[in-house]
């Protein structure tokens, strides 16, 4: 006999029309900025009035590729454009507590592109900026604003899954080796921890809360950023994690919650709109499908509309994806930086 309820939840995820809408400003127009504006015109009511870049040329070419009316060859001039309420930072790792702090400093709510910083420390910087400044800050960690991850919430909080021993999951590609790409470079925040694997480490403190124990172990690539990286997660009454991240291959990027009564089985990627099934223990399954028809980067609208709206409510951080939350994550990233350094594994190309 399956344990299994009758229906799965209904999504609580933001609304992507009718609801507040921000007049965003973009600062560094690369290739996430590209997917989130053209996602945010094409599937909200959210605008983006004005972008930045120090290339005027890239500026003024993003504006018109995406039909934008302001463009700017300083980020400075972008963060004191009284027609801007809130700033997305899509720049390198390296330049987000930066950037922030700029943005901040103006009076401008922040959306800042994850990791929101390089550290937990950077992340620490950037929250008390924005507290003490009374704007909203957050990290775009985009999948806990999924459809599918408002479900999967309210099954946990039902106790559905029963008490939850084990999280699965991993996140790993294969990109060309540039040792001067941001994914390569060290000056750049490069790794694979900070740019796939801070997915699975999200993942992991999203089901089971911050992790009382961590442990690493990996291989470095030729430049000295963590290539490659396992995880064991230990949290509360012996629940774990087990989590991958890679530069050296492509993974499945599958996720997996098992509980003692049902488990989670969430279709690759699992970080981009999709499906999971809830599974019982006699193989009985109940499927849940994002009808939405948005694909793979498009999801990054989700969480725009969720910001405009808590904005709207007079809030200064996400209720669902809290600054805490990305402080915790980077501090368990930090934690397994550190490990995978001091192994002294040889590095790859």
């Amino acid at each position: 006999m399956t344990s299994l309820p009758r229906a799965l939840p209904v999504s609580t995820a933001a609304p992507l029309r009718g609801g507040p809408t921000l007049a965003w400003g973009v600062l560094a127009p690369g290739m996430i900025a590209n997917a989130f504006v053209g996602t945010l015109h094409a599937n909200t009511d959210q605008r983006v009035v004005a972008v930045a870049s120090r290339s005027s040329e890239r500026a003024s070419r993003f504006a018109a590729a995406h039909g934008v009316a302001n463009w700017y060859d300083s980020y400075e001039a972008l963060v004191t454009d009284p027609a801007v309420d809130i700033v997305y930072i899509a720049s390198p790792h390296s330049e987000h507590r930066t950037l922030a702090l700029l943005a901040i400093a103006a009076g401008k709510n922040v959306l800042v592109e994850k990791p929101i910083g390089t550290t937990a420390a950077e992340a620490r910087e950037v929250a008390a900026a924005a507290e003490a400044a009374g704007v909203f800050a957050m990290e775009a960690m985009w999948s806990r604003f999924l459809p599918q991850t408002t479900v999967i919430n309210s099954l946990l909080a039902d106790g559905v899954l029963g008490d939850v021993q084990l999280v699965t999951a991993d996140f790993g590609g294969k990109p060309a080796f540039d040792p001067s790409s941001r994914i390569f470079d060290p000056a750049l925040g490069g790794g694979a921890l900070l740019d796939l694997g801070i997915y699975p480490v999200w993942f992991a403190h999203f089901v089971l809360g911050t992790p009382t124990d961590v442990t690493a172990t990996g291989t470095l690539a030729a430049t000295g950023v963590d290539g490659q990286t396992s995880l064991v997660l230990d949290g509360d009454e012996g629940a774990q994690a087990l989590l991958s991240t890679s530069l050296f291959v492509q993974t499945t990027a599958e996720a997996r919650i098992f509980g003692t009564r049902a488990r989670i089985e969430i279709d690759p990627l699992f970080l981009m709109p999709g499906s999971f099934a809830l599974v019982g223990p006699d193989g009985a399954e109940l499927l849940w499908r994002d009808e939405s028809g948005l694909e793979g980067r498009d999801g990054l609208a989700w969480q725009a509309a969720s910001v405009a709206r808590e904005i709207s409510e007079g809030r200064t951080q996400s209720a669902l994806h809290p600054l805490r939350r990305s402080i915790a994550v980077l501090e368990t990233i930090d934690e397994a930086r550190r490990q995978v350094r001091a192994i002294g594994a040889p590095p790859r190309g």
